[in-house]
């Protein structure tokens, strides 16, 4: 199937970018209805498709039975779907059709009906919510500068006008694998939350929130910083992230660091993507992303006078980060305005 710039989308089990593959170009029979949800059968990733769109292999389409779905409504419905699902496993026998129908999920009720006044109301109230702790973020951590130096002009206009060169590495020639201390906690048993002396972050094969998604005590545990993390098994093998903060490895993934310097966070920012460009969506379930089976994968890096050009990946990476909070910025604007506007009608 090959993907194309003008198509509609095709939806896939990603848990990431809405589960948008790409764009395809099929028989128009072939395609669901936009304004509905689909839901990712074996992985339980569900995602508002605003548009129509085609779909991958076990991805079921829902739509209410007795209501017209929104952006809104939409949102509610797949939030309490998700922790209805909560306690599936990746796989599992559990997503079959028939156990899907006889879930149940919590909704509002008024006089005896679905709430869906309630619904509008309350999502749009946490809009305002988050997008003011985002202002709040972007203030306090200088990101609401997105004026770019010459530098960063620079390194923007040699990307665009393909005059930077590129030379492939081994991965293995360039990172190495960290040993860490085998911890013997249980998922299921460990705080989602930094909780008494639970308070590292521990590192897993999920892809929400860097795959760090429960916490454990520091004693025995190798602690970890500026460093690129690789999920090893499940659905999303192969995802990587770059972790600038404290945290450990606890299963199913592993970390790797740069051989030969300490590298800043836009550096290790350009490897992280570099490395899933290479590694992501080339391996699965049954050909897990280990370090034995990608370390002789090639990376491509941009080099001057056959050495590698940290310059440049820096202050690309930084101009690129200006460019994306630039269109975040005048977001949050218009949205301050309009949901608020909304709230107090």
């Amino acid at each position: 199937m090959e993907l194309v710039e003008n198509g509609f989308p095709y939806i896939v089990r990603t848990s990431l970018n809405n589960g948008l593959k790409g764009y395809i170009l099929e028989n128009e029979e072939y395609l669901n209805e936009g304004n509905t949800i689909s839901f990712g059968q074996d992985t339980a990733t569900m995602f508002y498709q605003e548009k129509p769109y085609f779909t991958g292999d076990k991805i079921k389409i829902l739509k209410p039975k007795f209501c017209q779905l929104n952006k809104i409504t939409a949102h509610f419905f797949i939030s309490t779907m998700a922790k209805s699902f909560s306690s599936f496993s990746w796989g599992s026998s559990s997503f079959n059709v028939e156990i899907i129908k006889k879930q149940k999920i919590t909704l509002p009720i008024l006089n005896g009906a679905i709430d869906f006044a309630f619904m509008e109301d309350f999502i749009a109230e946490l809009e305002v919510q988050r997008i003011a702790e985002l202002e709040a973020y972007l203030l306090t951590t200088g990101l609401n500068n997105y004026t770019l130096t010459e530098a960063e002009k620079a390194a923007l206009q040699k990307f665009e006008k393909g005059n930077v060169e590129f030379e492939e590495f081994r991965i293995v020639d360039l990172f190495e694998k960290i040993k860490v201390n085998n911890l013997k906690y249980k998922t299921n048993e460990l705080p989602s939350q930094a909780k008494d002396k639970f308070v590292l972050p521990a590192l897993t094969a999920g892809i929400i929130n860097q795959g760090l998604n429960n916490f454990v005590p520091k004693e025995n545990a190798t602690i970890l910083k500026n460093v690129i993390s690789i999920s090893a098994n499940g659905a999303n093998t192969g995802v990587t992230f770059y972790q600038p903060k404290e945290f450990t490895v606890l299963q199913d993934a592993y970390a790797i660091k740069f051989k030969e310097r300490e590298l800043i966070a836009n550096v290790n920012l350009f490897l992280t993507a570099v490395i899933s460009k290479t590694i992501y969506g080339n391996y699965e379930w049954t050909n897990k992303a280990g370090w034995e089976r990608i370390k002789t994968n090639k990376i491509s890096l941009p080099t001057t006078d056959g050495k590698i050009d940290y310059s440049f990946m820096a202050f690309f990476i930084s101009a690129v980060q200006k460019l994306v909070i630039a269109d975040v910025v005048r977001y949050a604007d218009r949205k301050i305005v309009a949901t608020r506007a909304v709230v107090e009608k």
